[in-house]
């Protein structure tokens, strides 16, 4: 299967797109991953990207295009794959259109992840993060740790990112509301779009998802 997974920040897309993948035996492509691949691999896309991330500005979509093309032409990604992060506007929507037509392949679905925009504020805004090892998260309301501000796993001091304070997050998604958005529509247009809800616990979601796909989580 090829799919596509949106949804705002703090929907859960990294979370799911790795229990569904697994459930699909399907490699996950997320944007975040093909950067972080390509710079440290030193690709010419790679170096490209960060010329443009080291002075501060966006990487052009001809890039993350160009990363993503190569990513799904891979061996592994023969029989489907699962897009995370990509396409993030029309532009990205259209060449990935292209680039299957191309292959003589199309998109089998696309599954947008909603979540109220207050539970999107309370899930980020809430965040708290371990100083010490960054993979330590807990929550002010979800998850909190025994003690207020102290990591329960290695005692590191509990912080709020700066991309995490309420007006951040809501300014990100102004962004995804006026950017990554359409795209719903574009394959809404296509037949292509299931809305699952991404409130609950992360398996009733994975089980939602599946369950549109055709599947079992």
């Amino acid at each position: 299967m090829r799919i596509v997974l949106v949804g705002p920040p703090g929907a859960g897309k990294g979370t799911q797109a790795a229990y569904l993948a697994k459930n699909l035996a399907i490699p996950h492509i997320s944007t975040g991953d093909l950067f972080r691949a390509n710079i440290s691999q030193g690709t010419p896309l790679g170096v490209e990207a960060k010329s443009y991330m080291d002075a501060g500005n966006l990487v052009p979509d001809s890039v993350t295009i160009g990363m993503a093309e190569d990513r799904m032409g891979q061996a592994d990604a023969a029989e489907g794959f699962l897009l995370d992060g990509f396409p993030r506007n029309l532009g990205q929507a259209e060449a990935l259109d292209a680039y299957l037509q191309g292959k003589g392949l199309k998109l089998d679905a696309v599954l947008d992840l909603e979540v109220p925009e207050d539970e999107v504020v309370k899930r980020i805004a809430g965040r708290r993060i371990c100083r010490k090892d960054s993979s330590h998260v807990f929550h002010a309301e979800y998850n909190k740790p025994a003690a207020e501000g102290v990591c329960d796993v290695c005692g590191g001091e509990l912080y709020q990112r700066e991309d995490d304070h309420e007006d951040t997050v809501r300014k990100r998604l102004e962004v995804y509301h006026a950017e990554t958005e359409p795209i719903i529509d574009f394959y809404r247009a296509q037949g292509l779009v299931s809305t699952i809800s991404a409130l609950g616990k992360v398996a009733e979601v994975t089980e939602r998802a599946m369950s549109a796909l055709g599947g079992d989580a």
